[in-house]
């Protein structure tokens, strides 16, 4: 039942249901963005970690070697050596985590979900 008094009202409202509808869809496209973008970030990092982790190793076994041969020391003691010099080096990141990582993650994930391109 549309008379002329009701049509605009009427024509307003679908206007709105169309607006509302593409908000909708524009929110979930910037979230499957931003997951997306944040997922493969997340997997990039596991990944370097990974070699990371690897070549630590291997350079791990490698100094072990290198020092028991120079200092004519046991494996055990090269070993200790090498997981001293590991654990101060674990320390130093430790305590340089915020300048290191939470300022650069923080402002990462404010420019993943707020769109802005620029530093902050």
């Amino acid at each position: 039942m549309r008379t002329e008094f009701s049509a605009p009202a009427e024509e307003l409202a679908e206007k709105g249901k169309e607006y509302l509808d593409a908000r909708v869809d524009d929110v979930k496209l910037r979230l499957v963005k931003g997951l997306s973008i944040s997922v493969g970030k997340l997997l990039g990092l596991m990944l370097f970690l990974l070699v990371v982790s690897a070549f630590l190793l291997v350079l791990s076994f490698g100094m072990i070697l290198l020092l028991a041969e120079w200092c004519n020391l046991s494996y055990g003691w090269t070993a200790m050596i090498v997981a001293g010099v590991l654990l101060i080096a674990s320390l130093v990141v430790f305590l340089l985590r915020d300048r290191l990582f939470r300022s650069g993650l923080v402002r990462l994930f404010v420019r993943l979900f707020f769109g802005g391109e620029d530093d902050a």
